[in-house]
């Protein structure tokens, strides 16, 4: 297949574009960075090409379209931080890149007849109650700018496309960029004792899982809105600090504390990122591995990146 992928040199993006090679596909990948130091150069043989390209320059993403008509484009493209979304003075290119430019690259999809895979977030949730959510909830309520903006990214997918994959996930983590799993290892090493938060719960999400399932999306035709995270037991942060110290063999006192008393950013968070996962078996696709197993092949897989 002619996979595009956007974000190519991030977290989600470095396995997709990995995997998507793994299975003899050409790729491009895109992003804003100069250059894509990520993608394993003994995968790529030939079938590889990086691309600068900021995906809110319109002219350049319909002249890259036009050039290379992708069969499938996995939009892992975002702007993740949340806390920076919500500064005034940023809100506006939140805007512009997770809604303004997803509308652009549905169109452009529409236009060429390429399958649209749109990476969402759980954010998109309120967070009340303690149900996991599910995936087709039509009435999601967002809490932060970030979710807002992811949001109406979906919705702007829905109104230029007919049959297209949203996708939400939720606490990614992996080799290529920072993430939670990551600051905790960095940080375990440093200290004794940290503060965590104990009153979000959900489950971790390990990237190179993710672009598994994102590959079989390309390769299929069971349109629709999915949740994905790993499977397993629904855990804290702190919960989820407690087992990658565990499986690390680092020795850190853990302080449970809730989310107002931990963050200074005031930024709203949901607190229940519990996610119902059933359309992915009821749709023919297979439920990522454990959370737990996937922490240790993350943890492997960092001592062999050094």
């Amino acid at each position: 297949m002619r996979i595009l992928v956007t974000g190519a040199a991030g977290l989600l993006g470095y396995y997709v574009v990995n995997e998507a090679l793994a299975r003899g596909d050409r790729c491009v990948g895109c992003a804003r960075s100069a250059a894509d130091t990520g993608v394993a150069a003994q995968l790529a043989a030939g079938n590889y090409r990086y691309i600068p390209l900021d995906i809110c320059d319109h002219a350049a993403l319909a002249a890259l379209f036009a050039d290379y008509r992708p069969e499938a484009v996995i939009h892992c493209a975002a702007w993740r931080n949340a806390v920076t979304a919500q500064l005034p003075e940023n809100r506006a290119a939140v805007y512009a890149v997770n809604a303004a430019a997803t509308g652009d690259i549905a169109g452009l999809c529409a236009r060429y007849g390429s399958k649209l895979i749109f990476i969402s977030t759980d954010y998109v949730y309120n967070g009340s109650g303690s149900a996991p959510w599910p995936a087709d909830d039509i009435l999601p309520d967002p809490l932060n700018v970030y979710g807002c903006s992811k949001l109406e990214g979906e919705r702007a997918v829905a109104r230029r496309m007919d049959a297209f994959y949203i996708v939400r996930t939720a606490w990614l983590f992996g080799i290529h960029g920072g993430n939670f799993a990551d600051t905790m290892l960095r940080l375990g090493r440093t200290r004794d004792s940290l503060s965590v938060v104990d009153d979000q719960i959900g489950a971790p999400t390990y990237t190179k899982d993710l672009a598994r399932l994102l590959l079989d999306m390309a390769r299929s035709d069971r349109y629709g809105y999915y949740n994905a995270v790993n499977t397993g037991d629904f855990v804290s942060r702190c919960g989820f600090a407690a087992e990658i110290f565990r499986q690390a063999g680092l020795r850190v006192r853990l302080n449970p504390v809730s989310t107002a008393e931990f963050t200074a950013d005031a930024l709203p968070r949901p607190l229940n990122e519990r996610l119902d996962l059933s359309a992915l078996p009821a749709n023919g696709f297979r439920l990522l591995p454990d959370w737990k197993d996937a922490l240790s092949r993350y943890l492997k897989e960092m001592n062999c990146n050094g």
